[in-house]
């Protein structure tokens, strides 16, 4: 037996246990034995039928051949239901060795066989080789599948106690199971549903029109649904659910079965208040406590100011907080600064000292890097901006109360890709389009439909070819092409924004970034590689709504990233998962460990540096740390013979330094938009509106927290979220990029934008274009 039998057979607890049912000693039992040794199986022989069913009772034999060429000592089908009346036999193959056929008369029927219980028949044949083969056929084919039978009764076992209520129809929508949860909660007996289609069962009309509509598109898709339903229970009852439906692809690769997992979804909020009740409440009472006592200590400082209080009071204050810093076993960067100006305090004035304490204070608080905002009430548009793009999402309804429910956007899955294309291939009219793919006015969207909705793919193997990716990675433009066709697979169509033809915005403009000379010269080629698969990658699987609206619907992507980064975590986690999983779409296969484990984590850098909460940070660091050296070092050799005009290598080059421009680059092509033509601008602009508004449309149907009260489609005005989305986010950071990659064609666009937006909010109009002259 080879060594990946072994462990194959392993995986089925062990060696197989055989019965061998033959009245008389002969040739052809014999060869079973030796077929058994030589498979590795146990092996026992029964003479009668009385000792065989004794010792599979005792013994429990996953494969029984029973002897069926000489009828004069027993009965084979006898002996087959004998055994087959027994519990054990349930999951027992038996199999019926038969006389030949003489070559002049017609074969039998193997039914009698069937109807007796045995599950196959084995032509009598004395050589060990052939019993040898017959047995290993029967453990790599029947065996197993009952194996998998037998694990069924556990999986119904925990079906029957779960507290969920479960539902299992075919594909046509017959009910096949359902669990005493189910019977609990619609007061049916399973009796009375097995067998029936769900269209005959009574309806609640609660739902809205085209719910089931909506629902069956989903999930005949192969794709899983959940969200809210109302269901009507035998009583006659609505019940309010939260359902999930995940379809079940079986033979032939084709929908077999539906899953539906449902629960009261009043039950949930019954289960939410009573946290909020008993935990919430402290937590947020806690919460105000430390921001009272945190405004006491500033008032107090202000007070010790005003009051000119004594020295040594202060004085006392910096040596015990120098004291609990210097016991610190390890000393971060933030704790050099404190200790640099506590050493400071001692030696200066009181009025120094007192304002390096403010100082201190500020620096021990987390947003250093957030500008303060002025009053909600003095610009709505950035507060509603910064409150969904950098929140964790947990805004409040009321009170101290946060609420929390599952997210009902559908979890989208791969689609049916489309056949593989190579650059040769590439149909006449798209190539010529992507001949201009090196411009910046480049259009995106003239590609978007030349394609089907398709771009990734096309523009990925263009520029994937011009940085040399193929022969970076060691893969062939065949693993290349099946990658970006499962990475487009996994963007979602549907979504008005974040879908695949973002992506390849963003790949188009990192691309572009990269070939300008500064940047070029900043960064190595596996910083270029990282940077365009993580363009190419940075949004897969985007549901289509915010962080923040994940966080309070209490999603599962929120729960699992505990609210943090929780869908740049998901991008980056999917797209490593859907690589490694296919080796044909494995684009990293080939690489050796170590220079993987630095592209991987080159790629989740950039990958995570899109979310938005730490905007400023980098925004900042980029520009305090490579923007004014260089700006200083030009400045300081201007005067100088063979000074260099890009700065010092030193500056760019260094890993932190080249960390920073490959944040900034991906942050800056992810929300270039404003930076494009303005037709571009305002299609766009657009597309991520219409995307905001559906979230805002589902907020208030599920009853969440309205993160941007802004995007309401009944009264928005894009104008004035564009200007706020350009003031607060785009003018510093292109700003500081174009100081660096020198991209004056963007901020004239920029410009110019702005000024139409500008126009635009000047005449009172609130959507994309003026409107038509009387």
């Amino acid at each position: 037996m080879s060594r990946t039998s072994t462990e194959e057979r392993g995986l089925y607890n062990g060696p197989h246990k055989v019965l061998l049912v033959f009245a008389k000693e002969d040739g052809q039992s014999d060869a079973f034995w030796w077929a058994c040794d030589r498979a590795g199986f146990r092996c026992n022989i029964a003479r009668t039928p009385e000792s065989a069913i004794e010792c599979f009772l005792d013994k429990s034999h996953e494969i029984v051949v029973i002897d069926g060429r000489h009828s004069r000592y027993f009965e084979p089908e006898a002996v087959c239901r004998l055994i087959r009346a027994t519990k054990p036999s349930e999951h027992t193959v038996i199999m019926a060795v038969v006389p030949e056929t003489p070559s002049d008369q017609e074969e039998q029927s193997v039914l009698p066989l069937l109807c007796a219980g045995f599950s196959r028949r084995y032509t009598e044949n004395s050589s060990v080789s052939a019993c040898y083969n017959e047995l290993l056929q029967v453990e790599h084919g029947e065996v197993r599948c009952q194996f998998k039978l037998r694990a069924c009764n556990s999986v119904f076992t925990a079906l029957d106690h779960c507290q969920e209520a479960v539902e299992i129809t075919s594909e046509d929508h017959v009910i096949q199971y359902v669990n005493p949860a189910f019977e609990r909660m619609m007061g049916y007996h399973k009796g009375e549903l097995i067998g029936k289609e769900l269209t005959e069962l009574p309806k609640s009309d609660k739902n809205r029109a085209d719910l089931l509509d909506t629902i069956n598109t989903c999930i005949k898709k192969g794709k899983e649904w959940q969200g809210i339903y109302y269901a009507r229970k035998k009583s006659g009852d609505s019940i309010q659910q939260h359902v999930k439906i995940t379809p079940v692809i079986g033979q032939g690769g084709k929908i077999r079965h539906f899953v539906s997992i449902k629960r009261p979804h009043s039950d949930n909020n019954k289960q939410v208040h009573k946290i909020n009740r008993d935990g919430e409440h402290s937590l947020s009472e806690s919460h105000s406590l430390r921001h009272r006592d945190r405004r006491k200590e500033s008032v107090d400082a202000r007070s010790v100011s005003s009051r000119g209080s004594d020295a040594p009071t202060l004085q006392n204050r910096r040596y015990s907080s120098v004291a609990r810093i210097h016991s610190m076993t390890i000393e971060a960067p933030i704790t050099k600064v404190i200790n640099i100006i506590n050493a400071a305090q001692e030696s200066s004035p009181v009025s120094v000292a007192e304002a390096l304490d403010r100082v201190l204070e500020i620096l021990r608080t987390t947003e250093l890097y957030s500008p303060q905002l002025a009053s909600k009430e003095d610009d709505p548009h950035t507060n509603d901006l910064v409150g969904g793009l950098m929140s964790d999402g947990l805004r409040r309804l009321s009170g101290n109360e946060y609420v929390f429910s599952k997210s009902t956007f559908p979890n989208m899955s791969q689609s049916q890709l489309a056949i593989p294309v190579t650059l040769n291939d590439i149909p006449p009219a798209i190539a010529e389009l992507l001949d201009d793919e090196d411009q910046w006015e480049f259009n995106i969207l003239e590609l978007e439909a030349a394609t089907c909705k398709r771009p990734l793919t096309y523009l990925g193997l263009k520029i994937f070819a011009g940085f040399g990716v193929c022969e970076f990675l060691s893969c062939s433009e065949v693993t290349l092409r099946s990658w970006l066709q499962v990475i487009e697979a996994n963007y979602h169509a549907s979504n008005s924004y974040h879908n695949s033809t973002h992506a390849a915005d963003v790949l188009h403009a990192t691309a572009y970034f990269l070939r300008k000379e500064r940047v070029k010269g900043s960064l190595d080629q596996l910083d270029e590689v990282a940077a365009l698969i993580a363009a190419t990658v940075h949004d897969v699987d985007h549901p289509g709504r915010t962080n923040s609206f994940l966080c309070n619907a209490g999603s599962e992507l929120a729960i699992l990233y505990n609210d943090t980064a929780v869908l740049e975590s998901h991008h980056a986690a999917l797209a490593f998962q859907l690589t490694v999983r296919d080796s044909k779409s494995n684009i990293f296969k080939n690489m050796d460990r170590p220079q993987f484990r630095t592209l991987r984590q080159a790629i989740i850098d950039m990958v995570l540096a899109t979310e938005m909460t730490r905007h400023f940070e980098h925004v900042n660091k980029f520009a305090n740390s490579i923007n004014k050296p260089m700006a200083a070092s030009e400045e300081s050799s201007s005067n100088s013979e063979g000074s260099d005009n890009e700065g010092p290598a030193g500056i760019r080059n260094s890993p932190e330094n080249r960390l920073l421009i490959k944040r900034m680059m991906i942050k800056c092509a992810d929300v270039a938009n404003p930076c494009r033509p303005l037709e571009l601008c305002i299609e766009w602009a657009g597309r991520i509106s219409e995307e905001y508004f559906a979230q805002t449309d589902e907020e208030k149907r599920q009853g969440l927290p309205v993160v941007m009260p802004v995007f309401d489609r009944n009264t928005c005005s894009i104008p004035k979220s564009q200007i706020s989305f350009i003031d607060y986010f785009i003018t510093d950071m292109f700003d500081a990029w174009d100081a660096f990659a020198s991209l004056p064609g963007l901020m004239e666009h920029l410009s110019e934008n702005y000024k139409y937006w500008k126009g635009l909010d000047d005449m009172k109009c609130k959507s994309l274009r003026p409107p038509p002259p009387p």
